[in-house]
């Protein structure tokens, strides 16, 4: 179901976007990994292991996105809320308040200031990626993607490098960038290219697992009439 339909404002990026962003973090955002190559096994089995005691996380973020429709980088802050399976809450605050809401196979958009809500199902898009990046291991990774994984230059994080080896996952997006916290093995920043050239780069920041999140946070507010 969608609820209001209508023409792209300049300089608005489509929401399939942020769709396949949010789903992307429902898999990676308790994602333990992965250092250098020669160590990609090792680490993504002791990733594993420690994911299986991961069940919430809560953080907050920073979300820029270009364009080669924008002039100027467009910025966005806000907090992120997961709790697996597949729960996930997007609050934006910052330029304006905004909402990216996963319950289940539901995702709700909304964006009051703009008169957006659109309500679809994203089943499908959510077990292609947990067939990815949940279900896999290093070596089915590898048959889908090419991987390129080193230290960070700009952090102090593993800069792990996903390049999609198929059509139809180049035809979402063209590169997955990951930066895994190097103390706590933690991502703390991920990148997507789209193939549009459209990019999208969130940097997380008071990252907290297992932490006790309020179930009124994966809830729509309604609008005061």
């Amino acid at each position: 179901m969608r609820i209001q339909r209508r023409p792209r404002r300049p300089g608005e990026l489509p929401r399939a976007h942020s769709a396949f962003c949010a789903a992307v973090l429902i898999a990676l955002a308790p994602m333990h990994a992965i250092a250098e190559a020669d160590l990609f096994d090792e680490l993504y089995r002791q990733g594993q292991k420690q994911n299986g005691d991961l069940r919430t996380l809560t953080a907050s973020f920073i979300e820029t996105t270009t364009s080669p429709l924008l002039t100027r980088p467009l910025v966005a802050r806000g907090t992120l809320a997961v709790e697996r399976p597949s729960r996930i809450a997007m609050r934006y605050t910052e330029p304006e308040p905004r909402l990216v809401l996963i319950d289940g196979s539901r995702m709700t958009m909304a964006w009051p200031a703009r008169q957006i809500r659109d309500v679809r199902d994203v089943g499908a898009a959510l077990r292609r990626i947990e067939k990815y990046f949940v279900g896999s291991s290093p070596d089915e990774l590898r048959r889908h993607f090419t991987i390129a994984a080193r230290p960070a230059d700009d952090r102090p994080a593993y800069l792990v490098t996903m390049t999609p080896k198929r059509k139809q996952i180049q035809e979402g997006v063209s590169r997955l960038e990951l930066w895994v916290d190097r103390e706590s093995l933690l991502l703390s920043a991920m990148r997507l290219t789209f193939a549009t050239g459209d990019t999208k780069l969130m940097t997380f920041s008071e990252v907290i697992p297992n932490a006790a999140i309020d179930p009124a946070v994966f809830v729509e507010r309604k609008r005061p009439n």
